[in-house]
């Protein structure tokens, strides 16, 4: 069976590309087809036997800015020619779901997230005004062709519950689900440390729709030790703001992450998240999670594993940390919780899609 593989862009590390390699196990002489590839920033993408970017790769500098052209993004994934392929799997949370497929190649989509800056984050993404007002045409043909992409898979596939409520709210359609890879294993470790250290841990890229500033401020006025992993646009301010219980470490090595996870108290996730791999990874290493009760969180996470706040508030997560505070989790219960995320399932569950859809 011939098969190709889609995604928005390879110019980054994240989520979705440890999907895109997990995918590369099931079928490893699959191209990747994407908008734009940037060779220096996904060196992760050298394992596919072929990469093959669309016209946007002569533009100079979409690859590294490829958000300045929302508009050309359908007539770049309508470009490709899948003919000859027998299955194409799109991986996206954009526009590659919009590839036209020939009679008799079958297509499935496994949806990261219905576009976010067409649909469930519009506000977030347009919150000046004029910029809002003037993006009005541009937003409403792409809406339009978004909702008419979404319909050209075969099978659509959400990586949550969250997700395919999305899907069925904005496309209107009916949707699988498959939980993301989590690579548990590198996590886990053979003697769980259960006295472990007092500090708390967060780990995030540092940008406003994450609600660092909310933790920043909370463990200011709880005084407790907080590790921050990650950086981003907020960081400056955020330094600025903390007291000295808190510490910044930037980015660190997979070994200094094992390590954080390994050893913190619990792991603060303040933010809704489509599904939250972090959440995951901490409860892989033994680790408990403190997590705001919407989106993926409230799949990954259950009372066994963590607590719940309710409200995006500094009240209702002092709370939660004092009411995890009063509890006891095992770390061998966090484990278990994780083993359900884990790359093995995911590749099962995808393999007994593909042979469904392909009969």
């Amino acid at each position: 069976m011939n098969v190709a593989l889609v995604y928005d862009r390879v110019n980054k590390w994240g989520g979705a590309e440890r999907v895109l390699l997990s995918l590369n196990k099931l079928f490893p002489k699959a191209p990747l087809y994407t908008s734009v590839y940037n060779q220096e920033t996904s060196s992760w993408a050298k394992i596919f036997p072929k990469v093959i970017p669309s016209f946007l790769q002569k533009i100079p500098f979409a690859k590294s800015h490829h958000e300045v052209l929302p508009f050309l993004m359908p007539i770049a994934f309508e470009s490709f020619n899948f003919s000859g392929f027998d299955l194409v799997i799109s991986v996206t949370s954009e526009a590659a779901k919009g590839i036209i497929t020939p009679p008799g190649t079958i297509h499935i989509c496994y949806c990261l997230t219905p576009t976010r800056y067409l649909w469930s984050g519009y506000n977030e993404y347009f919150t000046n005004p004029l910029l809002k007002e003037l993006s009005l045409p541009i937003v409403s043909y792409l809406q339009d062709w978004d909702q008419t992409a979404a319909n050209r898979p075969d099978v659509m596939v959400g990586i949550s519950k969250t997700v395919c409520t999305r899907i069925k709210k904005y496309y209107h359609r009916d949707s699988k689900l498959i939980y993301p890879p989590v690579d548990v294993d590198r996590f886990s470790f053979s003697t769980f440390n259960v006295q472990r250290s007092t500090f708390y841990l967060l780990v995030s890229r540092l940008v406003s729709y994450k609600k660092t500033d909310l933790v920043v401020n909370v463990f200011n006025r709880l005084k407790r030790p907080l590790i921050i992993v990650g950086t981003g646009s907020q960081e400056d301010e955020l330094r600025q703001i903390a007291n000295s219980n808190i510490t910044f470490v930037g980015q660190v090595s997979d070994e200094k992450l094992i390590e954080y996870y390994q050893n913190a108290k619990a792991l603060i996730f303040p933010q809704e998240e489509d599904f939250g791999i972090v959440a995951v990874e901490a409860q892989a290493a033994g680790c408990p999670v403190i997590a705001f009760s919407k989106g993926g969180a409230t799949e990954t996470v259950n009372k066994k594993t963590g607590v719940f706040f309710y409200e995006q508030k500094e009240s209702a997560l002092m709370e939660a940390v004092e009411n995890f505070e009063r509890e006891n989790f095992s770390p061998k219960s966090c484990r278990a919780n994780a083993q359900k995320f884990s790359e093995k399932k995911f590749l099962k569950s995808f393999a007994k899609l593909v042979s469904d859809s392909t009969k």
